[in-house]
């Protein structure tokens, strides 16, 4: 029997990009294929950065680093979308995704995407793989959903948006100071993420986090006070009861 030493987790959110599909290479390959054209690279101090913000937000953070090149903020992004616009209908699903989503469906357990794409590259990335995603029933917030005024990641406006509006949480609202009861609603959640602005992003919500960066991320240097509950390598190595979740069953 496993001990729980931590509040049950009653409810779950996911990123998308890197977490649960593997979109991040086509993140960076797209990138390079631009940058390469002015003999330069984004390397992974300057991608983490970006990864889980908001994709004009995103883009201006890169950009800052290349103030010598010609290459404007709207040329980098219609050259970007249109190079990805080709990829993203190919993109598959990250190891151990599938199990995950589909287990806590059956077991009733309420889920939401909570990502920094836009809606239209949301629904580009997922279309093809409605064998997961169509277990969230619509329950997705995007980065360019403007109704809920959100602040990009690491602000944690996106987890509370998710968590009270599409799940229905009483998790209270992004810059308003929160109740104990906001506080214990928001300590049932767990997020998964692969960016170091998510991680950040799921405990300043006050929930807990299981990062699952890429390797790369390791070696990139982090001074933020925000520590994830659980590191792992994927998502397949993630145990359900560990956290309160029904087991799988072998």
């Amino acid at each position: 029997m496993v001990m729980i030493s931590r509040t049950p987790v009653e409810y779950v959110l996911f990123d998308m990009d890197g977490l649960m599909i593997d979109s991040e290479k086509i993140y960076t390959d797209v990138t390079n294929e631009i940058l390469a054209r002015y003999g330069k690279e984004m390397t992974w101090d300057i991608k983490a950065g970006c990864m889980g913000k908001p994709e004009r937000e995103a883009a201006i953070y890169l950009l800052s680093f290349f103030p010598d090149i010609s290459l404007s903020l709207e040329t980098y992004l219609t050259e970007r979308n249109i190079l990805q616009d080709l990829k993203w209908p190919t993109v598959p699903l990250l190891p151990g995704v599938r199990k995950l989503v589909h287990h806590l469906k059956v077991h009733n357990i309420p889920i939401a995407v909570a990502t920094g794409s836009r809606r239209r590259n949301y629904e580009m990335k997922t279309g093809h793989l409605q064998g997961v995603f169509g277990c969230f029933e619509g329950k997705v917030v995007c980065g360019d959903d403007m109704e809920y005024k959100m602040k990009g990641k690491p602000e944690p406006d996106i987890f509370l948006t998710a968590a009270r509006v599409m799940l229905g949480k009483d998790v209270g609202h992004p810059g308003e100071e929160p109740t104990e009861r906001h506080m214990l609603e928001r300590s049932k959640g767990l997020v998964f993420e692969d960016g170091l602005p998510g991680m950040q992003a799921g405990k300043r919500a006050g929930m807990s986090v299981v990062w699952v960066p890429d390797a790369n991320l390791l070696d990139v240097g982090y001074s933020g006070e925000e520590q994830a509950d659980l590191m792992i390598k994927s998502i397949e190595d993630f145990a359900p009861e560990e956290w309160g979740l029904p087991p799988y069953v072998s």
